[in-house]
C-alpha cells in the first residue's frame, strides 16, 4: 500500500493513478494498513491560526488517517480573524479533529511513535489550545512530543511527495507569512528577505473586505484571496496600473502595505465617480481592480524571488544540477502567482515544484511529516514530562538580510508573460 516516488511524483503534479489513492483519499480503511515492525508513525496536530488539524503519517510519506476543521466560514461573518474566536472554535473542535484522525487512521495511541504540534509561530490563542491538548495526550499515552516551527513544516511538506535533496530554495507565501529561505536541512535554513509589514493573503484579504466581494453572488463562500482570483480572471489588469512595491531597494524583502493604500485610494475614487455610498453595492469594474492587484502582488513576489536565485546562484548556495524553488502556504494555492513564478524559474533555469493546494494551506499533515522528518535523524524529541512554551513570534534559521541587501543585485530585464502579462 506504500506510494513509489514515481507515484508521488504524479501527485505533484495534480494527477491522480489508481495505484496512489492511500494518499489521495488520505484515509486507510481500519484493519487494512499492515506495517513493518521498524515503521514510525506520528500524530501531527496543527492549530496555528484559524484551521483545527490533524492527521497520522508513517515514515514513508503515507496518509493513513486525516481531519481538519476549517473556520474560514465564521470569520467571513466578522470580516477578518478574530483570536478569541479562533481560540473557542479551536477549543470545541480539537478533541473531535484528533480522534477522527486517529479513528480513520485504524491504529491505537498505543502504536503512535511520536506526537508533533505546531508550537511556533502563529496566534498565541491558537497555539496555546493545541500544546495544552498535546502535553495532555503524550503524558495519558506516554509518548515522546516533537515541537514543530509552523515555517520549517510548509517548507518541507514537498518531500513526503517527492525526494527532493537539500538545498533548496523556499518561498512561503501565506495571510500571515512572506518570507524567502535556502533550505540546508530540516532544522537548517537561511532566511534572505521576508515581509515588512503585511503578509501578501492578508493584503488580498484586506482588499476584498474594501471592495465589499462578500456582498459579490459569486463570492460570498469564498474567502478574499479566492475571490480576487476568481474576479482577475474576468478582469483586465490593464485598467488599473498599480505601482510594485520596493522597486529601487534591492533586497528580497516584501512589502504590501503600499500596494493596499494603493488600490484603497484607487476605490475612493471610483466609488465617488459611480456614487457607490452603500457597502451593499458594488463597483462596475471590480474585475478589473481585482485583476490589477493580483498581477501586482504576483509581480513584487517575482521580483523578490529573482532576485534571491540570483544571490544563492552567485554565492554557490545551489546546486548546480537541477536547483528548485519550493512554493507553498496558502497564497501559492493562486494560479495566476504559480504560472508567474513558473515562468521565472524556467527563465533562470530551477524547477519549481508546490505541493498540491490541500497541503499549502494549514494542515495536520505537513506538521506529522515534519515530525517523521525530525524523528529520523533524532533532532527536537523531547519527553512526555517536558515542559514546553509556544512562541507567537518565532524566526526561520539565520537571518541574512542584510547580507542579501549588501550584494544590492540588480534585477536584468525580464519579459514574464501571464495572460498577456509583460513586466
Amino acid at each position: 500500500m506504500h506510494c513509489t516516488a514515481l507515484q508521488r511524483m504524479f501527485l505533484l503534479k495534480g494527477l491522480k493513478p489508481n495505484a496512489c489513492r492511500p494518499i489521495l483519499s488520505h484515509v486507510v480503511k481500519r484493519g487494512t494498513y499492515c506495517r513493518q515492525a521498524s515503521s514510525r508513525l506520528v500524530l501531527g496536530i496543527e492549530t496555528s491560526c484559524d484551521d483545527t488539524g490533524a492527521a497520522v503519517v508513517d515514515e514513508t510519506g503515507l496518509i493513513l488517517g486525516e481531519s481538519l476543521h476549517c473556520q474560514k466560514v465564521v470569520h467571513l461573518q466578522t470580516g477578518g480573524i478574530i483570536p478569541a474566536v479562533a481560540q473557542r472554535l479551536h477549543r470545541e473542535n480539537i478533541s473531535r479533529v484528533v480522534q477522527e484522525a486517529i479513528d480513520r487512521s485504524g491504529i491505537s495511541p498505543s502504536e503512535l511513535s511520536a506526537v508533533a504540534t505546531t508550537v511556533k509561530p502563529g496566534l498565541s490563542l491558537s497555539l496555546g489550545i493545541g500544546l495544552d491538548f498535546s502535553l495532555a495526550f503524550v503524558k495519558q499515552h506516554q509518548k515522546p512530543f516533537i515541537p514543530i516551527h509552523h515555517m520549517e513544516a510548509h517548507a518541507l511538506t514537498v518531500r513526503m511527495l517527492e525526494p527532493v535533496e537539500f538545498p533548496f530554495l523556499v518561498l512561503l507565501i501565506s495571510g500571515g507569512h512572506a518570507l524567502l529561505a535556502l533550505a540546508r536541512g530540516i532544522e537548517d535554513f537561511l532566511l534572505l528577505g521576508q515581509s515588512t509589514d503585511e503578509a501578501p493573503g492578508d493584503t488580498l484579504d484586506k482588499v476584498a473586505r474594501r471592495l465589499h466581494l462578500r456582498n459579490h453572488p459569486e463570492c460570498s463562500t469564498m474567502s478574499g484571496g479566492q475571490a480576487i482570483e476568481y474576479l482577475a480572471k474576468q478582469g483586465n489588469r490593464h485598467n488599473f496600473l498599480f505601482k510594485t512595491p520596493m522597486g529601487q531597494v534591492f533586497d528580497c524583502n516584501f512589502s504590501f502595505a503600499g500596494l493596499r493604500n494603493q488600490v484603497s485610494m484607487v476605490i475612493d475614487r471610483k466609488e465617488l465617480e459611480e456614487g457607490v455610498k452603500s457597502g451593499d453595492q458594488l463597483l462596475s469594474c471590480v474585475n478589473d481592480i481585482a485583476a490589477g492587484t493580483q498581477h501586482t502582488v504576483a509581480s513584487h513576489i517575482a521580483k523578490r524571488t529573482h532576485r534571491a536565485i540570483l544571490f544563492c546562484k552567485a554565492r554557490g548556495l545551489l546546486p548546480q544540477h537541477n536547483p528548485t524553488l519550493v512554493v507553498s502556504g496558502g497564497v501559492a494555492s493562486n494560479s495566476y502567482i504559480r504560472e508567474t513564478l513558473k515562468l521565472l524559474t524556467d527563465a533562470t533555469g530551477l524547477h519549481l515544484l508546490c505541493p498540491p493546494s490541500k497541503f499549502c494551506t494549514d494542515n495536520g499533515v505537513m506538521v506529522a511529516w515534519n515530525g517523521v522528518e525530525k524523528l529520523r535523524e533524532g533532532r527536537g524529541i523531547l519527553p512526555c514530562t517536558e515542559v514546553v512554551r509556544y512562541e507567537p513570534k518565532a524566526p526561520l534559521g539565520i537571518d541574512i538580510t542584510a547580507e542579501v541587501k549588501d550584494a544590492a543585485i540588480r534585477l536584468p530585464p525580464l519579459k514574464l508573460k501571464v495572460k498577456k502579462l509583460t513586466f
